[in-house]
């Protein structure tokens, strides 16, 4: 395992589509197994696969629930609202920013045994689902905020 380095505002990977999964090998275990302690080591919340250069649909969130890993994740439901701070780990040196996001989701997605798996949550981990996902589209966090800035 390894830490990666976390790419930052400005890099045009943060802005481009991911790829699905399409073989779970050790390359991909490797990947999340770096994720993981990446993640740990910047004390966040999630980190999608994008953020540390690898275009693939992958992240990892931990939101005081446990550890959870999801491989090509489709987000199948959503209802309910709320609005929340948000952070990014790779949109440094801001204060977290109110965005809107669904209460309740679910999400369909695939662990890293290859087991297809369906998971419904709300509230924070909700949130934290629909942000990393964004991160696989190429959508940032301050692209949704209440009071939009300029974009970088």
């Amino acid at each position: 395992m390894a830490i990666r380095k976390i790419i930052t505002i400005g890099d045009e990977t943060l802005r481009k589509v991911s790829k699905e999964v399409e073989v779970i090998n050790k390359r991909t275990i490797t990947l999340l197994d770096d994720m993981i302690q990446t993640l740990r080591e910047a004390q966040g919340a999630g980190l999608a696969a994008p953020q540390v250069g690898v275009l693939k649909r992958i992240f990892v969130a931990d939101c005081g629930q446990g550890l959870v890993e999801f491989i090509n994740p489709v987000i199948t439901e959503m209802s309910g609202e709320q609005d929340g701070p948000e952070g990014c780990l790779s949109v440094p040196d801001r204060p977290n920013d109110t965005v809107k996001r669904p209460m309740y989701v679910t999400v369909e997605a695939i662990d890293r045994n290859g087991k297809p798996f369906t998971m419904k949550a709300s509230g924070l981990m909700a949130r934290c689902i629909c942000h990393e996902t964004d991160h696989l589209d190429g959508i940032l966090y301050i692209d949704k905020m209440n009071k939009p800035e300029v974009k970088k």
